[in-house]
C-alpha cells in the first residue's frame, strides 16, 4: 500500500460537481480497494493508502465519486514527495505575500513552448511562473476576481489541473507522512 494525496479538480459546493458530504465519501472509497481514507476542506482534498499506481488510483477515485453522487471530476493522485518539491520550488521570494502564491499540480505534463509563451504575458500585478515543470501563481489580490487562474491555465495550455494554497499543501503532507508513520 501506497500513500497517495488525491485532489480532485471541479468541486463546487453547488451543482453538479457537488460533493453532498465529504465523510459519505470518505467511507464510499474506504468501502473499496482503499485504506486509512481522510478528506481535508470540502473543496475535495484526500489522502489515502492504495494499493494501485497512482494513474490507477486517479481512474477508481473518479469511478467512486460517480457513482457516489454523480459528479464528472477529474481527479490528480501526487504524493507527499512531489507536493515538498513544488512547496520547495516556489519562485516568489519574501518580498512576495507567501498567503498569496498558489500551486498548480497537473495531471498531465505541459508543453513547454506554450508555457514559456504564456509566461511571457503582463497579467498586471499578477505573476504566472514555472520552475522545473511545476507552475505558480501570484494573486495579490481576490483569486476569484482574477484573470490568471486555473480555468484561464487550462484553456490556454490545453491540459488538466488544479489549484492550491501554500497552507492546504501543508496540511495534506502533514497528513500524508502521519499515514507513513503512524503512532
Amino acid at each position: 500500500m501506497r500513500t497517495y494525496i488525491v485532489l480532485l479538480r471541479g468541486v463546487m459546493p453547488s451543482g453538479k460537481n457537488r460533493i453532498p458530504k465529504m465523510a459519505e465519501l470518505r467511507d464510499a472509497i474506504e468501502a473499496e480497494e482503499f485504506a486509512e481514507v481522510t478528506t481535508y476542506i470540502q473543496s475535495g482534498n484526500i489522502v489515502l493508502r492504495s494499493p494501485l499506481s497512482k494513474e490507477e488510483t486517479s481512474v477508481r477515485i473518479a469511478e467512486i465519486i460517480r457513482a457516489y453522487c454523480g459528479a464528472e471530476l477529474q481527479v490528480i493522485t501526487t504524493d507527499a514527495s512531489e507536493l515538498k518539491k513544488h512547496l520547495r520550488g516556489n519562485p516568489f521570494g519574501d518580498e512576495y505575500q507567501q498567503d498569496r502564491v498558489f500551486y498548480t499540480t497537473m495531471m498531465e505534463p505541459i508543453d513547454p513552448k506554450r508555457i514559456v509563451a504564456l509566461c511571457q504575458e503582463d497579467f498586471g500585478e499578477e505573476e504566472l511562473r514555472m520552475v522545473e515543470g511545476r507552475l505558480y501563481m501570484y494573486l495579490p489580490k481576490d483569486a476569484s476576481r482574477s484573470k490568471l487562474s486555473n480555468n484561464f491555465l487550462e484553456k490556454k495550455l490545453k491540459f488538466t489541473a488544479t489549484t492550491r494554497n501554500r497552507n492546504t499543501l501543508v496540511r495534506l503532507i502533514e497528513l500524508a507522512e502521519k499515514l507513513e508513520s503512524p503512532g
